[in-house]
């Protein structure tokens, strides 16, 4: 399997995205609620349809990048959501970018690119970020396969591959996710070391 622009374009042209909630996810929600600083530099990697893009957007944060492989995504977000900037809709590799952000956001990519590139993720994320900066959302935290996305994992291996670069804050169960996903994700926070 070609984890390529065409496999994820042709995701969202077909709606073959059952990942994809249609809205914002409640522990995401919550805490794009308790963010104070509408200055934030903020990434959305492989953000697909990016329902967070366009909540943090109506919110006033008006720093926010969502970078992804599918063209079709991204104008899905331009379409939904007229006045968000389009220079902020990246058609790009999340690991060819050259900008720094405050945060990033996590909401399916981590699990979505294969595990042969966590390493990569790791790394290209903490040269993404701005001293200080953090990276936070929801990782899945059961194996879920292991021949195509999304690919599963749990806490013990998350904190083993971030420890070196990053703080944890917290990385717990979300108590808060939707029905299908409960007891199966977890809502971190890890800050740049």
């Amino acid at each position: 399997m070609i984890l390529d622009e065409d496999f994820w374009d042709n995701r969202y042209k077909t709606s073959d995205i059952g990942w994809d909630l249609g809205e914002v996810s409640p522990p995401l929600k919550s805490y794009f609620n308790q963010l104070t600083n509408k200055d934030l530099h903020i990434l959305i990697p492989g953000g697909g349809n990016s329902y967070e893009a366009e909540y943090l957007h109506s919110k006033g944060f008006k720093n926010v990048y969502v970078v992804d492989l599918s063209k079709t995504a991204l104008q899905n977000i331009k379409s939904r959501v007229p006045t968000f900037p389009s220079s902020h809709l990246i058609h790009s590799n999340f690991f060819d970018l050259n900008i720094t952000f405050d945060l990033i956001i996590e909401q399916t990519f981590f699990c979505a690119i294969s595990p042969s590139l966590r390493n990569k993720y790791v790394e290209k994320a903490f040269n993404l970020l701005n001293t200080n900066g953090k990276i936070a959302g929801l990782l899945f935290n059961i194996p879920l396969n292991s021949t195509h996305p999304p690919f599963g994992g749990n806490k013990e291996e998350y904190i083993m591959l971030f420890k070196p670069h990053f703080n944890i804050k917290i990385m717990d169960t979300a108590y808060n996710s939707i029905k299908p996903r409960s007891g199966n994700e977890l809502f971190f926070i890890l800050q740049k070391k």
